[in-house]
């Protein structure tokens, strides 16, 4: 039987919240994660919070980070000395997966954790056989595209035998339930989080400025996505498609698109086709350290898209005070909040999508909220910031601790 706290209830003070610390039942956890070091889309800083979020609330555990695809661990995420990496990514990768999963086995076997999370899907199928062997309970979490069509008989078992399941998003939430047939009640949520440090309000960087020829009182608007071709419902096609429209009003507007991937070539094709040579700029890649300058850089930052499981780069635009733009069919709903945090329009409504921008950037959309920055940033931080990350995670490991006592 693993340990116990000290049985009387006690709190910590992070920022404004304070975090319940009754007893957990959970020393020793496996974290088994696609990497969180070499590459920083959503799931990898998602995966690099929950583990921040789990040393805050139990710095006395141990923690065995899993790690497919990163080569080594580096300094860019702040981690508790109890915490030991091993990493797969030096394995070419047709014969990766079989030795991740063989680590995992094996660690598992060997060390025998009170808990292991997943936090990439795919992984639960080891989860499941470990569990298997061991008894170990493990939970899985939900991001995007790659919960929403599950195929796999192998996988569809080891999710229907997770202890917990997770999602980001009450639309991944409802697409994953749907393809594994569960009821959605048995998913429960532990939404994104940001880095509202990092992402700060600011203006308009001079340097970026320069670098791209625009004006300091030019109307700029900003989607940053991954560029690649199976990721097209990102919305930067109807946001091309829309800005004759949004031009017919404001004129001198500008659109940005930051992000590379090989989809590039295609969207350069689309702006010479509709004649916008002169109000696009693809950027390319934006390296992590000029991220939040190109968010101030904007005065509305827009991606339409209707396959979003969440959309983290929503919450960072918001963090920096910027009216923000999602589309009304995915997981932008949530990160939106159902409209109270943004602009949600149809998505193939090239029209609506016009018009909306128009009006963000005439102030006349009756959202007062989008032309008060210090108040949207501040919103956005109550609702997704760390620390509210921090207590919805507190809570789940809570309930599933008070459901080991009882078991």
């Amino acid at each position: 039987m693993c340990g116990i706290e000290q049985a009387h209830a006690k709190t910590i003070e992070t920022g404004k919240m304070r975090i319940d610390q009754r007893p957990l039942q959970f020393n020793s956890f496996h974290l088994w994660m696609p990497d969180i070091f070499d590459f920083k889309g959503g799931i990898q800083i998602y995966s690099a919070f929950l583990l921040k979020a789990l040393q805050s609330l139990r710095a006395d555990a141990s923690y065995t980070v899993c790690l497919k695809h990163d080569t080594c661990p580096s300094a860019d995420v702040s981690i508790l000395p109890q915490t030991r990496f091993h990493c797969a990514g030096n394995w070419p990768l047709r014969l990766r997966t079989f030795f991740f999963a063989g680590q995992l086995l094996g660690l598992g076997l060997r060390q025998r954790p009170d808990l292991v999370i997943a936090t990439h899907i795919n992984f639960a199928q080891a989860a499941y056989w470990l569990k298997r062997f061991t008894g170990i309970p493990y939970w899985a979490v939900a991001h995007g595209i790659e919960a929403w069509e599950i195929k796999s008989p192998a996988l569809q078992r080891a999710l229907h035998h997770a202890d917990k399941i997770l999602a980001v998003s009450t639309y991944t939430r409802q697409r994953l339930a749907e393809a594994i047939q569960l009821e959605p009640a048995a998913i429960q949520l532990l939404p994104n989080t940001f880095d509202a440090v990092r992402f700060q309000i600011g203006p308009k960087p001079a340097y970026l400025l320069q670098r791209y020829g625009l004006q300091l009182d030019q109307p700029i608007l900003l989607t940053v996505a991954r560029l690649a071709k199976d990721e097209q419902y990102k919305g930067y096609d109807r946001m091309l498609e829309a800005l004759p429209r949004i031009r017919q009003s404001v004129p001198n507007v500008h659109y940005m698109i930051a992000g590379k991937g090989d989809d590039k070539s295609r969207i350069e094709r689309l702006v010479i086709d509709l004649g916008l040579q002169g109000c696009v700029t693809l950027t390319g890649f934006v390296p992590d350290d000029e991220l939040c300058d190109h968010y101030n850089l904007c005065d509305l930052f827009a991606m339409p898209s209707k396959g979003e499981g969440f959309g983290i780069v929503y919450l960072e635009a918001l963090a920096c005070g910027k009216p923000t733009l999602g589309g009304n069919q995915d997981g932008a709903l949530d990160a939106l909040e159902q409209g109270q945090l943004g602009v949600l329009v149809n998505p193939d409504d090239v029209s609506e999508i016009a018009q909306a921008i128009v009006e963000v950037l005439q102030r006349r959309y009756a959202h007062p909220l989008l032309y008060q920055p210090q108040a949207l940033r501040q919103a956005v931080i109550d609702r997704f910031g760390f620390e509210q990350f921090t207590q919805t995670l507190a809570g789940h490991l809570r309930a599933a601790s008070s459901a080991k006592r009882v078991a």
